[in-house]
């Protein structure tokens, strides 16, 4: 993604004599002649066209066929290193990177907030220099989506989004990743989103029509999406031909809905406001009783961590949940 794997792959299938049919999970075949990905970077999914995404898609799960399916080495990022900030802590975000980013060779360079200091001890301008003098690209979790607008600027090398306030693009790509190897397509589905008008919400409704999907969102008056990102998702659905719903009815926003969608209610840095959105959010814990008005083929994801009152055990642990699967797709997104 942040390298021009494209060519690389392309090098090893000849040398191994694969071709790119991704037999398992029906993605279709490379857009090689459209998109171009090289050096971008990979802050929010409105700055990419469903063509480009699908091509993201597309490359992840050949890449999850031939070295998990198939056994194959592919050290596509030898010599490559990677810096990463990391202004919260992260179970999947810093294991899908680092182990996926050694798997194809290179080295990832993991630095907290002991480490550096974003805009404190330094400014977020020479950060971003010295980053690009020593690194080939940098993956970026921090707290505001300002800072990694300002690093993007001012660095010569790519940018990825590894969570902000505003977007969270990398967990969005494992996501339908995940609903690709289930359903086969993304066209057509019709996405139910239970609970805060987050990062993870503004991520899917930058995207989810690119790919032909419907969106039905239900979050309590107050912790609705940001009304720019709701005006922008607005424009997306007319010219793409699908519906977004907004509403505060979380049965409402169930109904029909082929992929029931929840998140942590409280995120990192908010705390202090956990008795009031617990409260804020109550009738909005998806239930199997929630789950019967969706439709007949409904799955459930969940990007972790999850705690009981947002997803009972009984739809979190069913075979219709696929957060494990979704969990698992970080790592072969992000590489």
């Amino acid at each position: 993604m942040l390298f021009n794997l494209r060519i690389l792959l392309n090098k090893a299938a000849l040398r191994n004599g694969h071709s790119f049919a991704v037999r398992n999970y029906r993605c279709g075949q490379p857009l090689q002649n459209k998109v171009q990905l090289k050096g971008r970077d990979l802050l929010t999914l409105k700055n990419f066209t469903g063509e480009e995404i699908k091509y993201m898609l597309w490359l992840s799960a050949d890449l999850k066929y031939r070295i998990k399916q198939k056994g194959e080495y592919l050290p596509l990022l030898q010599g490559k290193s990677l810096g990463m900030i990391f202004e919260k802590r992260s179970t999947r975000t810093r294991l899908s990177t680092e182990t996926g980013f050694a798997l194809l060779g290179g080295h990832p360079c993991f630095l907290t907030t002991q480490d550096i200091h974003l805009g404190v001890n330094e400014s977020l301008m020479d950060t971003a220099r010295v980053l690009s003098s020593m690194t080939d690209a940098v993956l970026a979790r921090v707290y505001k989506q300002s800072d990694l607008d300002i690093l993007a600027k001012e660095a010569s090398i790519p940018i990825v989004n590894g969570l902000s306030d505003l977007y969270h693009p990398i967990q969005i790509l494992a996501d339908y990743l995940t609903l690709q190897e289930h359903y086969g397509s993304l066209k057509g589905l019709t996405l139910s989103w239970i609970g805060d008008g987050n990062n993870i919400l503004h991520s899917i409704m930058m995207s989810a029509a690119k790919f032909g999907m419907h969106l039905q969102v239900a979050t309590p008056k107050g912790y609705e999406p940001d009304p720019s990102i709701t005006k922008l998702a607005e424009q997306y659905t007319k010219e793409n031909g699908t519906k977004l719903s907004l509403m505060n009815d979380p049965l409402e926003a169930a109904r029909g809905g082929n992929v029931l969608i929840t998140d942590t209610w409280i995120s990192m840095g908010q705390e202090e406001e956990k008795k009031k959105r617990l409260q804020a959010f109550q009738g909005y814990q998806v239930t199997m009783k929630m789950a019967k008005v969706a439709a007949s083929d409904w799955t459930f994801l969940h990007c972790l961590p999850r705690k009981p009152e947002e997803v009972d055990d009984e739809v979190f642990y069913s075979p219709r949940s696929l957060v494990f699967p979704e969990a698992e797709n970080r790592k072969w997104t992000i590489m």
